[in-house]
């Protein structure tokens, strides 16, 4: 069996793997993408030593004629020395991602091509990086707190088992500089719930105290509720502004999705939310899911592109399963 390398979920992915004609067309394209990678590759090697070594160069310049004006008992660490370092260390920075610049542009350019054909399981498939998903903004914000800047990598959207999705790679902060804090890293997959839900329904994991205190004081439209499991009430917060609906999904289906979800997502708990006809599924991780390797890593379809068909089958089939926590006289 074909496993999923998606923080241990075990699935069959037959069902996503394309077929031999579909996988010698990939291939072909790879070895297109390698002809260029290799000369790329050797192109970056030289440019980056060289553009960062002409930052250095130029701040060692500037720091050696600044001691010679300058009183010798304020030189190296003087004011206008570190605001010299600082302003070389950005240079070298910016000149390493312009030196590096070739081989982004490749590596993009190919992705934009690869992605839709790998993905040939979903039906109207659509790949872009870095725009705003069109969901993001329906995600109830109690799923993931508060936050200020937000930033998008992969979106992959269409319709997968005839339900429309949404799937996104996504950085949530809040605050700025030193003091910044990640509210959210990881992947969401937004989809059509098979029964819309009246209101609002999250299930996040719990805060500590004083973020309680503080939600309480300043108030807040949703309601505690507890899943009668101390498990999972010690593990998530469920919060709902429709009580009387969100009962029965917290006590039932979504109890026990959250559990199985737990099992297969052992690490940061994954997020559950509802609101209206819109699911969402939040699986936390730091790993870019649809990353190729460095311009110096020669890409090969077994190693790099193989494991993204099934990491990405492996969250839908989860996105699958959790969105029919809200069917009625129906099993998970």
């Amino acid at each position: 069996m074909n496993s999923s390398r998606l923080a241990g979920v075990a699935v069959e992915t037959a069902d996503f793997m394309p077929g031999a004609a579909a996988i010698a067309a990939i291939k072909k394209d790879i070895e297109t993408y390698e002809a260029t990678r290799a000369s790329v590759a050797r192109r970056v090697k030289w440019r980056v030593p060289l553009f960062v070594g002409l930052a250095v160069v130029f701040v060692a310049l500037i720091a050696w004629l600044f001691n010679k004006v300058a009183d010798p008992h304020e030189q190296w660490f003087s004011t206008p020395h570190v605001f010299l370092y600082v302003i070389g260390f950005a240079a070298s920075v910016l000149l390493y991602f312009q030196a590096m610049k070739p081989a982004t542009r490749l590596q993009q350019s190919f992705r934009d091509t690869l992605l839709p054909i790998i993905f040939g399981f979903i039906r109207d498939v659509h790949y872009q990086h870095g725009g705003r998903p069109n969901s993001f903004d329906r995600l109830p914000r109690e799923t993931v707190g508060p936050f200020n800047r937000q930033s998008f990598d992969d979106v992959v959207s269409g319709r997968y088992e005839e339900f429309p999705f949404e799937l996104y790679e996504t950085e949530l902060r809040e605050g700025n500089g030193k003091g910044s804090s990640t509210a959210f890293k990881g992947v969401i997959v937004a989809f059509e719930a098979v029964e819309p839900f009246p209101g609002i329904l999250v299930a996040t994991r719990r805060t500590n105290a004083v973020v309680g205190f503080f939600r309480g004081v300043f108030g807040s439209k949703l309601q505690d509720l507890s899943s009668g499991e101390p498990f999972l009430d010690a593990a998530y917060e469920f919060r709902t502004d429709n009580v009387e609906a969100a009962r029965p999904l917290v006590t039932g289906r979504l109890a026990q999705a959250l559990k199985w979800l737990g099992e297969t997502w052992p690490d940061e708990p994954a997020r559950v939310a509802l609101n209206g006809g819109d699911g969402f599924l939040l699986l936390p991780q730091a790993k870019n899911f649809f990353e190729l390797p460095a311009i110096s890593v020669p890409l090969d379809y077994q190693t790099h592109v193989a494991p993204m068909i099934s990491d990405m089958g492996a969250m839908l089939a989860t996105a699958a399963l959790v969105r029919k926590i809200g069917v009625r006289d129906g099993a998970i």
